[in-house]
């Protein structure tokens, strides 16, 4: 029972260690992320300080930075425990072999002595042949067996022991490595992240002097939003109400005599989905939280719907998507499988693109150029556009939104976790 219960135990200390080991990649995998986002970040900083023309755009992307610095703070915080967690299980390992190697040197010590004293082949053959029946002859000849066997596994068990215990020693040396040096990358990773502190709260003083200007900017920018929104919502009324109207002629064609066919209002805000449309409206429902980026770089610097101003926590900002700044140059794409349903101009310099996913619509807005027309067929991730760099900011900004017929949804809900 004991050596069952023992070897219970070993199993279940394997089983929490490859778990542990597991974990542990994860985190490394997830620090290599965000250290890359940050050196992303760290270059797009670069090229707007180069441009001089934003110090709002600057702001954002340090916030973010320093955003990003705090989660690798969080994160390699979290391996050293893990890291700690192995080493005590490994040290209390460590301790057991050292017991157990103990206890069976002091046995094995015991028995090659009193085999010493008993090492003639002459003695041996006396006990076997001062035997008084044969039965007790053999028992004697196989217990001299076994108990040469035994010395022979004990001596094997103690190689085997002390092999474990240089490995679990070897491990703890190891861990201790790693440890002091994810110690040392934490601290390091402190005093920059209190360097970048330090330079956001520089910008938040010179844009301070600069509020009035900043929030008749905000404002402005406000109004255009708003009117952007009427329009791209119109449009989609429109792409809906068409739809509908073609629906309605093939039903009608297809069954003349019917009631529904001589029914002629035709719906704006609800799109009656062909079979094929309600498959891909369920593929799209879902890929909620699944679906990738519309840019493969970037972050969120405005989320949805209303809430105060970064800079100027009294203005508060409505927002009928995320705004995600990304890198000059920057692609768009589309997030799932669809139709184009739209292309719309809102400026001379201000694209959007509008992709059909049965009941859902996806919008890509802010394009410098579009490589996509009204009724293509795209793929994920395919390329539908370069994003627009702002002459007058030095932003590069995708405004991305998901709409369930004319209703808005919240993007972030919808995207993978960055």
């Amino acid at each position: 029972m004991p050596k069952f219960l023992l070897s219970l135990v070993l199993v279940c200390a394997t089983t929490f260690v490859w778990a542990q080991d597991s974990q542990q990649e994860k985190l490394e995998q997830r620090k290599a992320q965000i250290q890359q986002e940050i050196r992303d970040n760290e270059k797009m900083l670069q090229s707007v300080r180069k441009k001089e023309k934003s110090a709002v755009n600057e702001y954002l992307i340090q916030a973010n930075k320093i955003k990003l610095k705090e989660k690798l703070i969080n994160t390699t915080a979290k391996q050293e425990k893990l890291i700690s967690n192995d080493m005590y299980i490994n040290q209390v390992q460590v301790n057991k072999l050292k017991k157990e190697l103990k206890v069976l040197k002091e046995d094995y010590a015991e028995m090659i002595l009193k085999s010493y004293k008993s090492r003639s082949e002459q003695s041996r053959a006396m006990f076997i042949l001062s035997s008084e029946s044969f039965l007790q002859a053999y028992k004697r000849a196989q217990y001299l067996k076994q108990y040469t066997a035994f010395r022979k596994n004990q001596g094997l068990e103690i190689q085997s022991k002390t092999a474990q215990l240089v490995d679990f020693n070897a491990k703890l040396d190891g861990q201790r490595q790693v440890k002091k040096k994810i110690i040392a990358e934490n601290q390091k990773e402190k005093v920059t992240l209190e360097e970048e502190k330090k330079e956001q709260q520089k910008l938040v003083n010179s844009l301070k002097k600069d509020k009035n200007k900043i929030a008749a900017d905000i404002r402005s920018k406000q109004n255009e939003s708003k009117r952007i929104d009427k329009q791209i919502d119109r449009l989609i009324r429109e792409a809906i109400a068409e739809a509908n109207r073609k629906a309605a002629a093939e039903r009608a064609k297809a069954n003349p005599g019917s009631s529904e066919a001589k029914t002629t209002t035709v719906s704006s805000s609800k799109i009656a989905m062909t079979p094929e449309d309600k498959v891909l409206a369920a593929d799209f429902k879902a890929n909620r939280g699944r679906l990738p980026w519309p840019v493969e770089k970037g972050f969120i610097s405005l989320g949805y719907g209303d809430q105060p101003h970064p800079l100027h926590p009294s203005i508060t900002v409505h927002n009928s998507g995320v705004e995600i700044t990304t890198e000059d140059g920057a692609s768009a794409r589309a997030v799932f499988a669809g139709e184009v349903s739209k292309v719309i101009v809102l400026s001379p310099v201000n694209k959007a693109v509008v992709i059909q996913h049965g009941d859902f619509f996806t919008v890509y807005q802010n394009l410098s150029s579009v490589s996509v027309s009204q009724g293509d067929k795209v793929t994920i991730k395919q390329n539908i556009g370069k994003v627009r760099t702002s002459g007058d900011t030095g932003k590069t900004i995708i405004k991305f939104l998901i709409l369930q017929n004319t209703s808005n949804n919240n993007p972030e809900g919808w995207l993978q976790s960055r």
